[in-house]
């Protein structure tokens, strides 16, 4: 049967060794209406597939063939520099922070870091999904309460109150104002205040909002 493509549909690659993984996260897109054009096993395969056919989105394991180390991430990288808009979604075993930091590093949008658990909430990784094929950018939760573990993070986030800490978890996470107020029953304004405060105390200084935003986020994963 031949797959009825709307302009607007969700275009999709998916790069991961493990095959039963893979059709599964196919199947959930296919559900979703979204459409997989190609899937493929290694980084090499992924990189041409993604020149061929651009996608809307390429969701890819960090480790794959030969070496089964950075093979995905580096391919992942080499999407966001020669091809901005596509977004990307990396998933992973373990929680491996300077994964997440370097993507969020490329400076472009429609990055993600998942770990491979987080598939089977299959309603919030397709949230997920959707989020990072808009532009947005998502961090596992999972990824972001590890960084806050370490006594010289915890120091250098002190200043920050109760709520800003939460605002600033929400935002590595990649919600948007709406969805931060959403999620801590607050209004919007709320959080644009305490996104400043954080913005202050973290000396990141008056620019566009976006990139300060970003700024912000790295700051608190970069920390030792």
């Amino acid at each position: 049967m031949t797959e009825i493509q709307t302009e607007n549909q969700m275009r999709v690659v998916l790069a991961d060794d493990a095959v039963l993984l893979r059709e599964g996260v196919r199947s959930l897109l296919e559900d979703e209406g979204i459409s997989v054009v190609a899937s493929v096993g290694d980084g090499g395969e992924l990189l041409r597939a993604v020149a061929e056919l651009r996608p809307t989105l390429a969701i890819v394991d960090v480790r794959m063939p030969p070496t089964h180390t950075t093979e995905g991430l580096e391919a992942a990288l080499a999407i966001k520099r020669r091809f901005p808009d596509i977004g990307v979604l990396v998933l992973s075993q373990y929680v491996l922070r300077e994964y997440a930091t370097e993507l969020l590093s490329t400076e472009s949008v429609g990055v993600g870091y998942l770990l491979k658990n987080r598939v089977t909430d299959i309603d919030r990784f397709l949230e997920s999904v959707h989020r990072i094929a808009e532009g947005g950018t998502v961090i596992d939760p999972d990824v972001v309460r590890q960084l806050l573990t370490t006594s010289e993070r915890q120091n250098t986030l002190s200043t920050l109150t109760p709520r800003e800490s939460e605002v600033l978890e929400a935002m590595a996470e990649g919600l948007s104002n709406r969805g931060i107020g959403e999620r801590l029953f607050v209004s919007v304004s709320s959080v644009e205040k305490a996104i400043s405060a954080i913005f202050d105390k973290l000396g990141l200084q008056a620019g566009e909002t976006t990139s300060r935003r970003v700024e912000a986020v790295l700051a608190y994963l970069n920390r030792e």
